[in-house]
């Protein structure tokens, strides 16, 4: 004999509406979860938008409607809205006034609160949390202990994972990649097919995309771009309005700042513990097929830093390894153009 499952809720009379639908005020009629008998709850269309199976519940002010379906053990209270298509399952807790529309999915131990917005064929899953003012959409990916929050979008085919962060105004669009503990903040945006991974960091107006990958600790700030198939990788910086591309490879210290333009590897040098220092001194090609030179606080052209050696070091062994550097620096940069 068929053993048919106990109800845990009911529709009741108080209805309110939304575009033209009449959903109605749920009523528990069993004890789960934090939920006792004779509590009401949110409201939904029908009785397909709710599962009367395990824990899932909707709570508050809460809306679920048209062929949007909460199951499992997930939660939907304040003043939030799931509906069209959408999917909210697993141990997701959606509030706040966050929106779960179109054809969007939530699940594993995701959150979506604030005024947050999911929507489209986004999924959020895992432990991945889109807060704030923050937009998913798209056919776009958040995983992980991902967190997408402040006034960040990410959407098309962008995927963000692990333990990255996307938040400010920043933007991860089209099919770019944001993961491990990579943060994207500010105004920066990443795109096309870009990686950015590690610890990386990619702030202010910076601008990744193209096939550009950004790992390890690299830092791209300011209105830096890196496009094309160009590499900035362990601990180096590109910043102010620098432009790093072709196929060049950013790594180790290097700091490119400035109107730097590095298009190949050829258009920057890295000298390293000159004098028994452990500074690093980065020679790259400028925006007028100049040289400009980052070193410590010094950032200038390389007449000006061989003036400034020579202020500070006179003719000693430093001053002769600087100069060295700077020869070097000319023979490769210089030579490479014409």
């Amino acid at each position: 004999m068929e053993i048919q499952q106990m109800k845990k809720y009911e529709l009741t009379a108080e209805f309110t509406e939304k575009r033209s639908k009449k959903l109605f005020r749920i009523k528990a009629l069993i004890d789960f979860e934090n939920v006792k008998a004779g509590d009401l709850g949110g409201y939904i269309e029908t009785k397909e938008n709710l599962s009367q199976s395990g824990n899932a519940w909707v709570s508050g002010d809460a809306l679920v409607y048209g062929n949007a379906r909460v199951c499992d053990d997930a939660w939907v209270y304040g003043k939030a809205v799931v509906c069209d298509n959408a999917e909210v399952a697993g141990n997701t807790l959606v509030y706040g006034n966050a929106q779960v529309c179109d054809d969007a999915w939530v699940s594993g131990d995701a959150e979506v609160s604030g005024n947050a917005r999911v929507c489209g064929n986004a999924q959020v899953y895992d432990g991945a949390q889109v807060c704030d003012d923050a937009r998913v959409s798209g056919d776009a990916r958040v995983s992980g202990n991902a967190r997408v929050c402040g006034n960040a979008q990410v959407y098309d085919g962008a995927q963000v994972s692990s333990n990255a962060r996307v938040c400010g105004n920043a933007q991860v669009y089209d099919g770019a990649q944001v993961s491990g503990n990579a943060r994207v903040y500010d105004g920066a945006q990443v795109y096309d097919d870009a990686l950015v991974s590690g610890n990386a960091r990619v702030c202010g107006n910076a601008q990744v995309y193209d096939d550009a990958r950004v790992s390890g600790n690299a830092r791209i700030c300011g209105n830096a771009v890196v496009c094309d198939a160009a590499r900035v990788c362990g601990n180096a910086r590109v910043c102010g309005n620098a432009w790093v591309s072709g196929d060049t490879m950013v790594c180790d210290d290097a700091r490119v700042d400035g109107d730097a333009q590095v298009c190949s590897n050829d258009d920057y040098l890295l000298a390293r513990h000159i004098g028994g220092k452990l500074g690093v001194t980065t020679f790259f090609k400028n925006k007028d097929n100049g040289i400009t030179v980052s070193h410590d606080c010094f950032l200038g052209t390389v007449a000006e830093f061989r003036a400034k050696v020579q202020e500070i070091h006179g003719d000693n062994k430093s001053a002769k390894l600087y100069s060295l550097a700077a020869d070097a620096a000319e023979l490769q940069i210089l030579e490479s153009n014409e």
